[in-house]
């Protein structure tokens, strides 16, 4: 093991110990309706284990496993698992998203595998567009960035592309920009901290692209959503107001003065809202070609507009 390995996994494991922790795991997240794929989500995000190993069943067998933490330590994660219902992400420290691995913590909403596809959205959508070429070399904003997710997607989608990620929380905006310097794309991504528009004061009718996902659960249903998010993910993240629209009415009414002409306005919302989103902004004189998009199980979960040029 390298000196490098050395400092990322002091401690040794016995398989054969790491083994009956796992069995164990397994049988307690059947019983407490946790995933039983978390459990070795868990152990390959802290131990030097592979998943052939884990499927094989030959970890048992191997005298020494490398671990970023001792036993004792990774029993107690799980226990926070079971009993707090702290998220996986969390107790690993990281998830994947699209081809990033992302830090998160408790300061950011853990990204959703739904939210990838807004960035497929917006490569379709430029590519399809008259002024397809201008708009990727363009500026474009992820507003209310918190990981960062979607800001580092635009930037690998439009290499030519000048990325800003806003975001009220600095603690939101350091994990953004700990994710960006993790995934190569630290010079790429401006962050700036405000409420939405607010620091963007200096670009207006220049964005080639306003995407967001913002939150949208109405107020009375953030308490009853499951107690991973309830108890362990940013309500201010989460809690759209009375109808769940509040962030979103913002947006509808605010990024004309900011977007250029043929520029792109998109924005993830819950199930249910594509029609109430699409009524919003038909309800203006600013924006045209608006549709609705599903995600992979045909739930609409998009809204897609264009800013038209009499703003």
């Amino acid at each position: 093991m390298s000196s490098i390995e050395n400092k990322l996994f002091p401690h040794q494991i016995e398989g054969s110990a790491l083994w009956k922790w796992r069995q164990q795991a397994l049988k307690q997240a059947q019983l407490e309706n946790i995933p039983s794929a978390e459990v070795d989500w868990l152990l390959q995000g802290v131990c030097q284990v592979d998943r052939l190993t884990l499927r094989l069943g030959t970890l048992a067998e191997q005298a020494a496993i490398p671990s970023a933490i001792a036993l004792e330590a990774l029993q107690n994660r799980w226990q926070k698992r079971v009993a707090d219902r702290v998220p996986v992400q969390h107790l690993v420290g990281s998830t994947s998203w699209r081809n990033f691995t992302l830090a998160v913590s408790p300061a950011v909403l853990i990204p959703r595998p739904e939210t990838e596809l807004l960035i497929d959205l917006a490569m379709e959508l430029v590519s399809a567009h008259p002024q397809g070429r201008e708009l990727s070399e363009g500026i474009w904003v992820d507003v209310g960035t918190g990981s960062g997710a979607i800001a580092l997607g635009l930037a690998v989608a439009f290499p030519a592309a000048r990325v800003i990620a806003t975001d009220i929380s600095g603690a939101a905006l350091a994990i953004a920009q700990q994710n960006a310097q993790m995934n190569g794309l630290g010079d790429r991504i401006e962050f700036r901290q405000g409420t939405w528009f607010e620091p963007l004061a200096d670009l207006q009718g220049q964005l080639a692209g306003v995407v967001s996902n913002p939150p949208y659960i109405p107020s009375e249903m953030v308490l009853t959503l499951q107690p991973e998010v309830v108890r362990h993910e940013p309500h201010l993240a989460l809690d759209g107001g009375d109808d769940g629209l509040e962030a979103v009415r913002h947006l509808v009414s605010a990024a004309p003065q900011f977007l250029r002409e043929g520029g792109l306005w998109m924005v993830e919302h819950m199930a249910g809202q594509a029609v109430a989103v699409a009524q919003l902004l038909q309800a203006t004189t600013s924006y045209g070609a608006i549709a609705t998009h599903a995600d992979l199980a045909g739930i609409d979960r998009f809204v897609t507009a264009q800013q038209l040029g009499n703003r």
